[in-house]
């Protein structure tokens, strides 16, 4: 009751906030030329690297596979048109991208679950589809024959790399009527050098610690440390920054990356206030500056060997 007391206000602000201009700091997009360039200059050579495309989109090269998380590439947040606008482009175009091995999908919200980008994604047939239990289907009717649907705590082995649904506190819905008819998850990603934590959409809570003891400790977790205010109605889907950074701390994970931030206004909170809180409240958790990752949209950086952590 208290969130539905919050929900007339909130989505009256969001309408206003809607319209209104972004301004964008300098350097939180690299020039398309650049982002391209780099690219392709990691890609050219061994090892794992990330690549940033917003919010919760990456394309992750990991035990040699090029895996492409939660891809919202498109310009809106929504069905036809409709729902939130991007205020900055996808840091790398789709034409741009390698050939993906790997398909990960935490779950059907319009910003992690973006139709039109997967009616736009070449070698369907190469790919295997990863998602949470009864998203198969979506998959199959829009021409991805290698799908598989893993419950909470099941593993799927492509190639070298496992990858685990991991539960976490969020829930679904892709129209008025299908309310957590399908799982949501995050994602652990292992291959023999390094074990990467997904974190897809979540709230804060004593899963993590769980998570941690069983899975990690993790080379690298993402993130999500925005879309967090007003809290009584947020508090359950998403994390605000200095939970973020608990949960990284339960997960026992060395470098943290914030994620789902800086790329289409869900949320109320001022959008470049997350990452200044993220790396506020790392430093006061003792987390080293070189493990708070706060990347540029189109920017990719090398990752290093598991295991790191011990």
């Amino acid at each position: 009751m208290g969130r539905l007391k919050h929900a007339g206000p909130f989505f009256y602000e969001m309408l206003k906030i809607g319209m209104r201009k972004v301004d964008v700091p300098e350097g939180h997009v690299l020039p398309r030329a650049e982002a391209v360039r780099s690219l392709g200059e990691h890609a050219a050579e061994p090892g794992d690297f990330l690549t940033w495309l917003g919010h919760a989109a990456f394309l992750i090269r990991i035990g040699g596979l090029n895996v492409l998380t939660d891809p919202y590439l498109t310009s809106y947040a929504g069905p036809a048109g409709l729902g939130p606008r991007r205020f900055v482009k996808c840091g790398i175009p789709m034409s741009a991208l390698p050939r993906i091995d790997l398909l990960v999908v935490s779950h059907n919200h319009y910003d992690h679950l973006d139709e039109r980008a997967l009616a736009r994604l070449p070698d369907k047939a190469h790919m295997t589809v990863v998602v949470p239990l009864r998203l198969a289907s979506f998959f199959h009717e829009r021409g991805f024959p290698n799908v598989v649907e893993l419950d909470w705590h099941e593993s799927h082995k492509v190639k070298g790399v496992t990858v685990t649904a991991l539960p976490v506190v969020h829930w679904s819905r892709r129209s008025g009527f299908d309310t957590n008819r399908t799982l949501w998850a995050g994602f652990a990603l292992r291959s023999k050098d390094h074990n990467l934590f997904f974190g897809g959409d979540s709230g804060y809570g004593p899963v993590f610690k769980e998570l941690g003891a069983q899975y990690g400790p993790f080379d690298t977790a993402l993130l999500g440390i925005g879309a967090y205010e007003p809290r009584v109605m947020m508090k359950a889907s998403h994390a605000n920054p200095e939970e973020a950074v608990q949960m990284g701390l339960d997960l026992r994970a060395r470098r943290l990356v914030g994620m789902h931030w800086g790329t289409v206004l869900l949320t109320v909170e001022p959008p470049f206030e997350p990452p200044e809180r993220f790396l506020k409240a790392g430093a006061e958790q003792g987390i080293a500056p070189n493990d708070l990752w706060i990347m540029a949209i189109g920017e990719t950086r090398p990752l290093k060997g598991w295991p790191s952590n011990e």
